[in-house]
């Protein structure tokens, strides 16, 4: 019988203790402990699951064999480089770093080390989401809205970063094609960074994608529609159902009859999805769905966007 994999999760704000709550209950899994500067948060989440407070997540080292890091984005590089210099196993969230340069120097660290180093982009694993990735075969026009009211957390960064890159790299991973023009607007709100964005990603083989993020919405928000020939896709993320159009040619020369149509779909809880194909990857050696590269092109597109909202302020 394996050994349990012994993990380990440093930071426990808000989603850092759904990790840890988590992974307590995979089965095969031992919490070995959670890390957070404030050490009451700490001991409180290790009292509930029975495992190790630490202030310094440095201590988990030699005592696991992963880790989620679920710290502020701009923690993240000197947070990991232990854990990839000693052979530890990553699930980050959510951006890699806030720069491109510091997110290759950890996705080249990890590579060279040979450990998994998976990126917590958890729309991934909507069940809404898998079903359309596995039917759309050659989108050519895709509109998203992710729009949620304002919370202070995720404030150190702006809502390209925080929200945006969700739906560019959703977008990335069904456009098999490369961005060619890059067209952004956006502006501060509430905070010092850019709180509402929108732009428009156009690629070489035509297709075209409309992306908006708001963190300063009355309401909650979030959806996308797809548009390839003969069909047409539309996602609500939140109860995570498809819905499906198509065309029926007709005899005589008549008007294509439109089909609709709703698949049974599950849903499924995605962070617990991620997590569980993160294990899984640890266990097995399979690359996880998510991995440094598609994180990093994520953060390429999203600093392209930053830098056209930029150019258009300075214009």
């Amino acid at each position: 019988m394996s050994a349990d994999i012994r993990v380990g999760v440093i930071g426990v704000g808000y989603l850092g203790r759904i990790h840890a709550k988590i992974y307590a209950k995979l089965p095969g899994i031992e919490l070995v402990g959670v890390a957070d500067v404030d050490e009451a948060a700490a001991k409180a989440i290790a009292d509930e699951l029975g495992c190790e407070a630490f202030t310094n997540g440095q201590d988990l080292i030699g005592k696991v064999d992963a880790v989620s890091i679920v710290v502020p984005t701009i923690y993240h590089l000197e947070t990991a480089k232990p854990f990839i210099e000693n052979g530890i196993h990553i699930m980050m969230e959510k951006p890699i770093t806030p720069t491109y340069e510091d997110s290759l120097i950890l996705v080249e660290m990890a590579e060279k080390a040979g450990i998994i180093f998976q990126v917590g982009f958890l729309e991934r694993f909507n069940a809404g989401i898998m079903a359309l990735a596995n039917r759309c075969k050659n989108p050519r026009f895709i509109e998203a809205h992710r729009l949620s009211m304002f919370v202070e957390r995720a404030t150190d960064v702006d809502v390209i970063t925080d929200l945006m890159i969700h739906d560019i790299d959703i977008v990335l991973s069904l456009v098999d094609s490369e961005i060619v023009n890059v067209s952004a607007s956006g502006l501060p709100v509430l905070t010092e960074h850019v709180d509402i964005a929108n732009v428009r990603l156009e690629f070489a083989n035509g297709a075209v994608a409309n992306v908006t993020a708001s963190r300063v919405s009355n309401k909650k928000h979030r959806r996308i529609r797809v548009f390839e020939k003969d069909h047409y896709y539309g996602l609500n993320f939140e109860d995570q159902q498809l819905e499906i159009a198509s065309t029926r040619p007709q005899h005589d020369n008549a008007r294509d009859e439109i089909i609709m149509e709703k698949p049974q779909i599950e849903p499924q809880m995605p962070l617990d999805a991620e997590l569980i194909e993160f294990i899984d990857s640890v266990k097995t050696g399979k690359p996880p769905l998510v991995d440094g590269r598609v994180g990093l092109e994520a953060i390429r597109v999203a600093n392209l966007v930053r830098q056209s909202i930029l150019d258009s302020v300075k214009k």
